[in-house]
């Protein structure tokens, strides 16, 4: 009998798996496909693009076994959660003002995801959809490196409450948020699909990367 398809969600439960109080975590340089985009993700059709396209990337891969096409070393697996990166050019990072957000969505990639295999991947994806901009996309290792992560349950226009808590637990911890003065990037995970999930019920990891004050 076949084993059940590799899950990162749960077997890296220190990246997927917060509770919903402050944590601080080490996060290892990771492969991810990548698009960028500018402004309020709501009712945005770059940021509708950019999903489509990174699932239709990602579940190339992931059935490229199906087509004999499967790349050295792989193996088969769940496709991990949609994530977000957001951040400001200039001022200090809010997460109610949304219009000079710029943003990086991103989907984890496995190990074995080479230059080649996302190369194929997108040429899969322009013959089997053509009006998707392929060339937007990019794979890319990632590495934030000492974070502070919680798990925020509610809509996302909810955040700002939980963020709270990770502000108390960096003052209580003499460390200091990397996002407000534009080092780092505010950092969304998402568990839960917003078509299938009632906004209260929404499961959302929020992740910020810090430094050691002094």
């Amino acid at each position: 009998m076949a084993g059940k398809p590799f899950d990162f969600k749960k077997e890296f439960k220190n990246l997927y798996q917060p509770k919903d109080m402050p944590e601080l975590i080490e996060v290892p340089a990771m492969k991810f496909i990548m698009v960028d985009g500018q402004g309020d993700p709501n009712n945005n059709p770059e940021y509708q693009m950019a999903i489509e396209l990174l699932y239709a990337l990602s579940y190339a891969i992931k059935m490229s076994h199906k087509k004999d096409k499967a790349p050295s070393g792989f193996f088969e697996y769940v496709v991990p959660p949609l994530e977000g990166l957001w951040w400001i050019e200039e001022g200090e990072f809010s997460l109610v003002n949304r219009e000079n957000w710029l943003w990086t969505a991103l989907i984890r990639q496995p190990d074995f995801v080479t230059e080649d295999v996302f190369a194929w991947a997108c040429s899969e994806v322009r013959a089997k959809k053509p009006d998707l901009p392929v060339e937007k996309a990019r794979l890319e290792s990632f590495e934030e490196g000492l974070c502070v992560q919680i798990l925020h349950i509610g809509p996302y226009s909810a955040e700002p409450e939980t963020m709270k808590k990770v502000a108390a637990f960096l003052h209580e911890h003499g460390l200091q948020d990397k996002v407000p003065t534009s080092e780092g990037k505010h950092h969304e995970i998402y568990l839960s699909d917003p078509r299938k999930v009632k906004p209260e019920s929404m499961k959302t990891i929020l992740r910020h990367p810090v430094a050691k004050r002094g």
